[in-house]
């Protein structure tokens, strides 16, 4: 009797542990930004492929100090930005490399596709996959002001009446206004701290011709609105924004190039369920999908014709700033090694201590 009740507990168990991992099997685990998984999208894809959505709202920081405190454990995909994937992954090891043979490729805008491979890659295993972008560029009242790149923010003509942040993308944007592509440089402390340096310069000439260092988005929305700012770099749907509400100012990718980032697809190194992040990957490049969430996000994604399904205005707004030369003109964040952010932090010191 108690050799047959222990059979039965054996069976008990076994049958147990079998329902668990089948449980398991059936979870995907997401660790994302916020929107960027929207409700309806997040049942869609339950009632297509499945499987239950285990959601977790996070950010660049966060997502890698999670990833790191469980060796890459914990989840079955995450979104970190391109230039968050090879520092961490070459320190902790948090991810696993990209099964490209699961991806559904010709969904992806192509140059998007390769570029974000190209920087993600290590010892020639990519480990991130493009998904929602934006960029930093100049929004212009054209009523007030005609401008086609950031060196025009420093024209006498528009004296006190720009902006723009004190903060490491205008040093970027200015080096590659200034014909130097300071990405190149980021191997070679020495080369970038002179270029830095000299950028430095440049926007310290240029500081009395700015109302402010903005700092916040409603301080820039605000005095464009009201006219006081006629010039500014800015992130692309804050330009949008204000075109929506006056048609005169309009956000215009410069001619030295839009700073771009990309937030990505990524496995971590211990997740359990690869065939739902593949199958989460896919079901998200598809067109309608991917303007929806686009929608959610308030950014595009890079999923081939997304755009075309966009809002009309919105729709209308991306091709009017973004015709094919300057989408293939974006200057997309590399990985950042250690350092750099300490020379563009003494000048940006700098730069704030100048009168």
């Amino acid at each position: 009797m108690k050799a047959h009740l222990t059979a039965i507990a054996v069976g008990a168990l076994a049958l147990g542990a079998a329902t668990s991992a089948t449980a398991q099997e059936k979870t995907f685990r997401l660790l994302t930004w916020a929107d960027y998984a929207p409700a309806d999208i997040v049942a869609q894809f339950e009632k297509e492929s499945g499987y239950k959505v285990e959601l977790t709202l996070s950010n660049n920081e966060e997502m890698i100090s999670k990833l790191r405190a469980t060796g890459g454990a914990g989840f079955d995909l995450a979104q970190p930005s391109q230039d968050r994937i090879t520092g961490p992954q070459q320190e902790f090891g948090i991810y696993k490399p990209m099964d490209l043979s699961k991806l559904k490729a010709e969904l992806f805008i192509p140059s998007m596709l390769e570029a974000t491979k190209k920087n993600t890659s290590l010892a020639g295993k990519v480990y991130g996959l493009p998904h929602i972008w934006g960029t930093d560029g100049l929004v212009v009242n054209t009523k007030l002001t005609k401008m086609s790149d950031y060196p025009d923010l420093c024209r006498a003509d528009v004296k006190g009446k720009t902006a723009v942040r004190l903060k490491r993308p205008t040093l970027l944007a200015f080096a590659f206004a200034a014909g130097k592509d300071p990405f190149a440089l980021y191997n070679d402390a020495k080369a970038y701290t002179a270029l830095m340096d000299e950028v430095g310069k440049t926007v310290i000439a240029c500081k009395g011709n700015l109302k402010f260092f903005w700092d916040n988005k409603d301080q820039l929305l605000n005095g464009m609105r009201a006219g006081e700012i006629v010039g500014a770099m800015m992130w692309d749907t804050g330009g949008w924004k204000l075109n929506g509400e006056k048609a005169e100012i309009q956000f215009i990718a410069p001619k030295s190039g839009a700073l771009g980032w990309i937030d990505t697809f990524a496995i971590p190194a211990k997740g359990k369920n690869d065939a739902a992040a593949y199958a989460w990957i896919n079901f998200n490049m598809r067109p309608e999908i991917a303007a929806k969430v686009g929608a959610s996000a308030g950014n595009f994604t890079a999923s081939k014709g997304a755009d075309q399904l966009a809002d009309a205005k919105l729709k209308a707004q991306f091709a009017a700033s973004f015709p094919e030369a300057a989408l293939k003109n974006v200057k997309w964040y590399p990985s950042v090694p250690a350092g750099i952010e300490d020379i563009e932090g003494r000048v940006l010191d700098r730069i704030k201590a100048a009168n």
